[in-house]
């Protein structure tokens, strides 16, 4: 994990010479009425600032972050992974099932339904076929918008394993139950029964329209516990339709900003408070990684029109390649694409100049050269592998989490 060590944490809030709310623009095509508003929007021109950055002790924030070494290369795979799994591309999943056995093999707490580390309520980020399984998995469970938890209380005259879809602090959520009962020290056996949603602007739940009792043993099932740390912050399960599920009952700052960007509220102050936390933990200098990374956040307003938002690298994928080259790939409807090409140079401390001036739109095997150039800056203010945060074009903020592989190109 890297961080940052900034001389103003002010440059990272809101721009004070924006009027309005910064706004997410993860894939304009898709999108028409952004398409009618861009030509009205404008960027803020004025300068922020610089920011200092550097490398983490790794083994510092180990150390701190009450994980172990196996823990971490678990949590470290799920980062960037989008809807829980599935937009996992081939190489994440083996990542993360790689991780899971090695925990697996360790074993953790023994008989783990037994003990009280279990109990709790727990946070899932990530499962495999997640289109199967519970009514919560096959409708909510890949929307990041939605948090999703897991209630577990065996040692009760009344053991229930609940599962919960919290869709906002304002609305509220659903919550679907189950009667539980233990078996063999790890092996925990439910059955739906009843389930409800909760809004915040009701004051009555309102029932949810699935009838357990007809269900038959489709409302049953069992999930065995593989992995319980001792800390009792993770637990691996599996579950009877071969699904594996990851929760935690304690997430790092780097899920911690992942979740906030997912809400799309607060995003800057997360990012000043991730900042904050690693920054007794810096060393060296960041480069600007090797890989395929993918745009979830940008603190921007539109600009005159989409192919300047494509070429100036204010969505979709910055495909870095070795020898100084760099790719902003976008899709948009109907499989066509945008690519553009160009160079990066470094010039300073954790800053690169960047020229885009080789553009294309692609359908397939074709392609329609586009004649364009664009020069700006890339600062990069935290790059650990997995998540890059970095100052760009008209000095907007962008995150981008890693995604190698997820391109097919």
């Amino acid at each position: 994990m890297s961080a940052l060590e900034v001389t103003s944490l002010a440059c990272l809030s809101p721009c004070p010479h924006q009027s309005s709310k910064p706004k997410r623009l993860n894939n304009i095509f898709s999108n028409a009425q952004t398409w009618r508003n861009i030509k009205n929007a404008t960027f803020c021109s004025k300068k922020c600032g610089p920011l200092m950055c550097s490398l983490v002790d790794q083994s510092r924030v180990d150390e701190v972050s009450g994980f172990t070494k196996e823990e971490n290369a678990l949590i470290d795979a799920l980062i960037g992974i989008q809807g829980r799994g599935v937009s996992a591309s081939p190489q994440q999943l083996q990542e993360i099932e790689s991780a899971v056995q090695v925990l697996e093999g360790i074993r953790g707490v023994p008989d783990p339904t037994s003990s009280s580390l279990i109990e709790g309520c727990w946070q899932l980020m990530f499962t495999t076929r997640p289109g199967t399984a519970s009514p919560i998995q096959r409708t909510f469970v890949g929307v990041d918008l939605f948090r999703v938890f897991q209630e577990v209380y065996l040692r009760t005259d009344d053991p229930r394993v609940s599962n919960i879809v919290r869709f906002s602090d304002a609305i509220g959520e659903l919550k679907v139950e189950a009667a539980a009962s233990t078996k063999d020290g790890k092996r925990i056996l439910f059955r739906f029964d009843r389930a409800a949603f909760s809004f915040k602007f009701l004051p009555f739940k309102v029932p949810y329209p699935v009838p357990f009792k007809l269900l038959g043993d489709e409302a049953k099932g069992w999930l065995d516990t593989t992995y319980l740390s001792q800390s009792g912050n993770i637990r691996i399960s599996r579950g009877n339709k071969g699904t594996t599920f990851v929760l935690q009952k304690v997430t790092e700052a780097r899920q911690n900003l992942l979740s906030t960007i997912s809400s799309d509220s607060g995003v800057q102050e997360a990012i000043n408070r991730f900042i904050a936390s690693n920054r007794n933990a810096v060393q060296g200098q960041l480069e600007l990684i090797e890989g395929e990374w993918k745009m979830i956040w940008s603190s921007q307003m539109e600009t005159d029109s989409w192919i300047e938002n494509a070429a100036n690298g204010l969505m979709g994928m910055q495909i870095v390649k070795p020898d100084g080259k760099l790719k902003f790939l976008v899709h948009s409807l109907f499989g066509l694409k945008f690519s553009i090409n160009g160079t990066y140079v470094k010039s300073g401390d954790n800053i690169y100049d960047v020229k885009m001036d080789d553009g294309a739109f692609l359908a397939g095997p074709y392609g329609v050269p586009v004649e364009m150039e664009s020069k700006f800056k890339i600062e990069v203010l935290y790059s650990d592998g997995k998540i890059r945060i970095t100052r760009g074009y008209n000095n907007i903020l962008f995150v981008h989490v890693r995604v190698d592989g997820a391109s097919q190109i």
